[in-house]
């Protein structure tokens, strides 16, 4: 719960939906910009995807369960590709660099691979999804702002096609582990480029005051840039990187990162002769949670990001050189986030007297922040719908929470929902593709949800739901 919300509560009582939800006229209706594309209703209401509804799913599968839409996941990463490949195909070309951080597993990773993308990981946890996958080496690179020497030379040794560098201490590891195994290693710089992106504070990645990179400002990103460039016999400097965010619908805080990213480029080829090939914008492009998000297809996002490109290449000179740049994005929750939906039972639902004589309605879940911590950590917003049968019940202005010993624990803050919802519902969550099993975790003991894959009328398991079992083989018993 937010503070402001969570003392007008308390101390005036409840001041209504926020303005981006408006009462429905039906109840049921599903907004497309928040489901994946083969989502529908049957003739009982029941929610379907890929040809399986959520009641067969959930006797199958049961709940809570990551629903994840095959077909939708590789159209998004086919979208991405072939509207970047296009749009950038008279400004040097473009690779799109699937953000793994945002959910991977071994069937993501190949899904990936077989669409054409790459892949950005960022521990040694992801890598070896990669590698159990088969991922190619040369298509993956690798993030991360303190990674460790056994990652690093796992990496060389696998073959990564660029190692993104984040600190001064990281390019000696980087240099150690090259020499160590006898390789030249492929690298970027990532540089803090200074912009303010419109987003939550803690997923703000390019103003100045936070860990990731080297600043544009204090003059780190150009010292980076003359000490790789001082061991070229085990550093090959790839190119420049930078990231400003996450969940960001427009273009303008892109244009000023390139701006200032191009002229460290030309400025690198005007002072040390050296044509860096490759310039990456990073990712953090938004995606519908409620309806209050629009965000761009990708396919005017590409198009605005390459007039970006082409006019600072232009800028700098540049416009004409046969070495410009290849152009390398990385989206993760664009692709995998509207994807996927999370399909929980309805335990309890009840009404609590709020003050003012406003009573708020909660439903309680057999999930919550254990598998979807973002409303807790980002303050996110995320909307919901009855999924196992019709209602031609009024809405009534409720609140989703989970079973957690938290009162932070809400999945859903303010969603209409039909008045009769009772226990044994099926209710579910579009757009928790990315960051909600990446971010899961076993609090209170509690074994995370499987991800169930669905396609042509089937459905498979991608990754098994834990049990307590487990959990229990992590505790180390006292002899």
């Amino acid at each position: 719960m937010r503070a402001h919300e969570a003392g007008a509560l308390h101390a005036e009582g409840y001041g209504g939906p926020p303005l981006y939800l408006p009462y429905p006229t039906d109840v049921m209706e599903l907004l497309p910009q928040l489901w994946p594309g083969t989502v529908g209703r049957d003739a009982d209401g029941r929610l379907t995807v890929g040809g399986v509804d959520v009641v067969t799913l959930a006797a199958e599968h049961g709940t809570a369960a990551y629903v994840l839409d095959e077909d939708d996941f590789r159209s998004r990463a086919r979208d991405f590709r072939d509207s970047f490949g296009s749009a950038f195909e008279a400004v040097g070309g473009a690779d799109v660099y699937y953000a793994g951080k945002a959910f991977l597993c071994t069937a993501v990773a190949r899904w990936v691979e077989e669409e054409g993308l790459f892949l950005d990981v960022c521990t040694g946890g992801e890598l070896a999804v990669a590698r159990r996958a088969g991922f190619p080496g040369e298509r993956i690179g690798f993030h991360g702002n303190n990674k460790t020497v056994a990652e690093i030379r796992d990496a060389l040794s696998y073959g990564v096609g660029r190692i993104v560098l984040d600190s001064f201490h990281e390019i000696d590891r980087v240099v150690a582990v090259a020499t160590e195994l006898g390789v030249v290693a492929p690298v970027m710089v990532r540089v803090t480029v200074g912009v303010e992106a419109h987003t939550h504070e803690f997923i703000a990645t390019g103003h100045e005051d936070q860990k990731f990179g080297f600043s544009l400002a204090g003059g780190a990103a150009e010292e980076a840039v003359r000490r790789v460039l001082a061991r070229h016999d085990v550093l090959d400097l790839r190119g420049l990187h930078s990231h400003i965010g996450s969940q960001i619908f427009e273009t303008g805080g892109f244009e000023l990162a390139a701006h200032r990213l191009v002229s460290l480029h030309a400025r690198i080829a005007d002072e040390h002769g050296h044509h860096c090939p490759e310039l990456d914008l990073g990712g953090g492009y938004g995606i519908a949670y409620t309806s209050q998000h629009t965000p761009l297809p990708p396919s005017v996002l590409a198009e605005e990001m390459a007039g970006i490109v082409e006019r600072e290449l232009k800028a700098v000179g540049d416009g004409a050189d046969p070495r410009r740049p290849r152009v390398s994005v990385e989206p993760g929750r664009a692709i995998v986030g509207p994807s996927t939906f999370t399909l929980y039972e309805v335990g309890t639902v009840k009404d609590v007297e709020v003050g003012g004589g406003t009573t708020r309605t909660y439903v309680s879940v057999d999930g919550g922040m254990s598998d979807n911590a973002r409303p807790a950590l980002y303050e996110a917003d995320y909307s919901c719908t009855l999924a196992s049968r019709s209602s031609s019940a009024p809405p009534r202005l409720s609140r989703v929470v989970g079973r957690h010993c938290e009162s932070g624990d809400i999945v859903v803050l303010d969603e209409y929902l039909p008045a009769d919802l009772e226990p044994g519902d099926l209710i579910a969550v579009p757009g928790t593709g990315a960051y909600c099993r990446s971010l899961s975790s076993q609090y209170n003991h509690t074994p995370r949800p499987p991800v169930v894959a669905v396609r042509g009328g089937r459905s498979r398991v991608l990754v098994r739901r834990e049990t307590i079992e487990d959990l229990l083989a992590l505790d180390v018993a006292e002899a």
